[in-house]
């Protein structure tokens, strides 16, 4: 299946009905089958420790997926997460960003399921990995509309 956005086209669609987040996730690369997120690591990212919170971390997953979907499907999928797991795998440095690199595991008509490898910036070694499972809108109703 191919793009029905391009890398720009995806980027600029995030900033537009996301802009509480648009400083801190960034499309970095975009193939047909796999989406490249980076965080922007700020301060307001990190728990006592220096360590990239749990809940960025989730956040960073969560707009990965979403946005692999957004980027096959196009604007008008207004998808939800209806399911996440989450696997913690070592301690993020506090003092770089994260890069998650997804790819989708199903696109179908109504769930889409992708996987997140999330890293330190500059390693190698996952810090975490996420299942994302997403209900998408039934074609033709008002909530595939949006856009």
């Amino acid at each position: 299946m191919s793009l029905a956005m391009n890398k720009q086209e995806l980027s600029d669609y995030l900033a537009q009905v996301f802009p509480q987040v648009r400083e801190d996730f960034v499309v970095e690369e975009l193939t047909d089958d796999t989406i490249t997120i980076r965080l922007v690591v700020q301060e307001r990212h990190l728990r006592p420790g220096g360590t990239v919170s749990g809940p960025s971390t989730f956040s960073l997953a969560d707009v990965s997926v979403y946005a692999m979907v957004l980027a096959r499907m196009g604007r008008q999928s207004l998808a939800v997460t209806t399911n996440s797991s989450l696997d913690f795998l070592r301690k993020p440095d506090g003092g770089v960003d994260m890069i998650a690199k997804c790819r989708l595991l199903k696109l179908g008509r109504t769930l889409a399921v992708g996987d997140v490898l999330m890293y330190s910036d500059g390693s190698d070694k996952p810090v975490a990995r996420a299942t994302m499972t997403y209900s998408l809108p039934p074609a033709g109703s008002a909530a595939a509309a949006f856009g």
